[in-house]
This record gives structure tokens, C-alpha cells and sequence, in this order.
């Protein structure tokens, strides 16, 4: 049985390693729409090839992050506080989404061999990135900004046709249709719900010191 677990747990790190070399780390091309049907926020499985990459850029991010937490504003005229609050917030998120696309137009470069998803001193430090790097900005840009920690979460999707992977931002201002901000517009542009991207399957969230797994899959047309 140990020997088992051991050889399980050198075929997921040998499966990563080859994914890291072979596999693209994010794309930059076009747009697409759709419908919902994932449960977001399941744990991921003990083997999940991810989850190793994952925590090696949590463990680097929490050790480079200071508090910013945001004391909770204050109450009063509490349904058109709530309202205004949503507006602010949802114009807010789609100045973010257009102003890291116009950047990536300038700033985009690939990754050359291994993928490395950077962190957010060594993003600002650099001057071209590819998605991760550029979508690590959007999302310590809306945590900056106050959205709430719980709501905003880094995400890889893949899309199957043609075995891409990305890295986006999902602000979840309602639990099961996220906002979508794509840095490269490789995605999609703007800032459409999750329901609105047909050709795409989140597969992770995470940030610096939580992962999840996204499970379940669209309805059938």
C-alpha cells in the first residue's frame, strides 16, 4: 500500500513536469459565450498535479504580502448602500479589465521554456509578462482596491477544442456565475460572467493561502 501511494505520488509529479514543459502557459487570441453548470470550491483531490505549482507560488506570494486589510464601511440607508456599493464595484472591475488589456497589447511576452508563474514583486520588477503575470495585476489590483478577499480569486481555465490553458481573474459578486477578467483578451474581452464563455472549463481557484477545485461539467446543449 505505501509503495502504492509512493509510485501514485511520483506518476502525478512526472505528469506535472511533463504538463510545465509541454504545455502552453497561457494564450493570447480571441472570444466566446455560454452557460453555467460548475461547482466551484470543491477541494482538490490528493493528487491533483496542480496543486504543486499551486502552492509554490502561495508559499512565495505569503511571504512577500503585507496586510491590507480593509475595515468594513460603515452602515445606513442600507438597500441604496448595498446598490451603490454594487454599481461602484462593477465599473471599478471593468476599468481594471480595459486598462490591463490595453497593457497586454504592450506588455504581453510568453514565457520562453518553463512556464513560471511569477510573484507579484517580481511582476512589477519586469516589464513584459504573459497571463499569469498580467493576471496576478488585476487581481492584487481589485484586493488593493478593497473588493473583498473571499470574492476574488486567481483561476485556470482550459478549453478543450484545442488544449489551451490560462490564467484569469474570477470576482464572484454572486457564488456561481464569477465575473471574468481575461488580461489578454485571449479569453474573452471585457468582463462577462463565467455563463457567457461557452468554449472554456475552469479547472482551479486559488489564492495566496487557499485552492480549490472546480468540478461538474456545462449542460448539453
Amino acid at each position: 500500500m505505501r509503495n502504492s501511494y509512493a509510485n501514485r505520488a511520483l506518476l502525478s509529479l512526472a505528469l506535472l513536469g511533463g504538463f510545465i514543459l509541454l504545455a502552453p502557459g497561457c494564450i493570447y487570441s480571441d472570444v466566446a459565450r455560454g452557460a453555467p453548470g460548475f461547482r466551484y470550491f470543491e477541494p482538490p483531490d490528493p493528487w491533483d498535479s496542480w496543486s504543486v505549482k499551486i502552492g509554490q507560488w502561495q508559499s512565495r506570494q505569503r511571504d512577500e504580502l503585507e496586510d491590507t486589510g480593509q475595515p468594513e464601511p460603515a452602515g445606513g440607508l442600507r438597500d441604496q448602500y448595498l446598490l451603490r456599493r454594487s454599481t461602484l464595484r462593477r465599473g471599478v472591475a471593468r476599468e481594471v479589465a480595459t486598462w490591463i488589456q490595453q497593457e497586454a497589447r504592450l506588455h504581453y511576452e510568453a514565457d520562453a521554456g518553463i512556464d513560471h508563474w511569477p510573484t507579484l514583486v517580481e511582476v512589477l520588477g519586469s516589464d513584459t509578462e504573459d497571463c499569469d503575470g498580467l493576471e496576478l495585476l488585476v487581481n492584487q489590483l481589485l484586493l488593493d482596491l478593497g473588493f473583498p478577499t473571499g470574492e476574488v480569486y486567481r483561476a485556470v481555465v482550459h478549453r478543450p477544442r484545442d488544449d489551451q490553458y490560462h490564467m484569469v481573474t474570477f470576482w464572484f459578486e454572486s457564488p456561481g456565475d464569477p465575473w471574468v477578467i481575461d488580461p489578454t483578451g485571449a479569453m474573452v474581452l471585457g468582463m462577462p460572467h463565467m455563463s457567457e464563455v461557452p468554449d472554456w472549463v475552469p479547472l482551479k481557484l486559488f489564492t495566496a493561502n487557499d485552492e480549490y477545485s472546480v468540478h461538474g461539467r456545462r449542460p448539453a446543449p
